[in-house]
């Protein structure tokens, strides 16, 4: 895996929060695929259907879902470039302010928390993006650690 970009970074984490809610709650809501677009009983199941993807209303359905799964994938995606880079953060004042950044917290919010300026706040902010971007994590020492708790 590569550098990832300043820009990049601060624009996750500044998203970071609504990004983890929407992939609860996507989750959760694609949990009930397909219900209630099946064929009905009676007259209506001998009725003719529609041909084609058009206006196939189970297909449109699918198309749509497999939509939301690729923005789930995508929130996830851009989720796990903080979350493998967290490592990078050894500085105890960093991590925290990290911390509620990625809780939705304001700068005025971590300033009061902590007993720190506005502008402190901004400047570890600053630090946390330049190390998160410079760090590389090591992709293939976690995936051999996967491989060794699954098995």
């Amino acid at each position: 895996m590569k550098e990832a970009d300043s820009k990049q970074i601060e624009s996750i984490l500044k998203d970071y929060h609504w990004m983890m809610n929407s992939i609860k709650i996507l989750r959760d809501s694609m949990k009930d695929a397909g219900e209630g677009v099946t064929a009905h009983y009676g007259e209506e199941s001998v009725m003719p259907k529609a041909q084609g993807t058009t206006s196939d209303p189970v297909y449109k359905e699918n198309v749509r879902r497999v939509k939301r799964y690729k923005k789930i994938a995508q929130y996830e995606d851009k989720v796990r470039i903080i979350q493998d880079r967290m490592i990078a953060i050894d500085d105890d004042r960093e991590f925290e302010v990290l911390h509620w950044l990625l809780e939705g917290k304001s700068y005025r919010w971590i300033a009061l928390h902590m007993g720190l300026s506005h502008t402190q706040i901004i400047r570890m902010k600053g630090s946390i993006v330049k190390k998160m971007g410079t760090y590389v994590p090591d992709v293939t020492k976690e995936a051999n650690l996967s491989k060794v708790m699954t098995s």
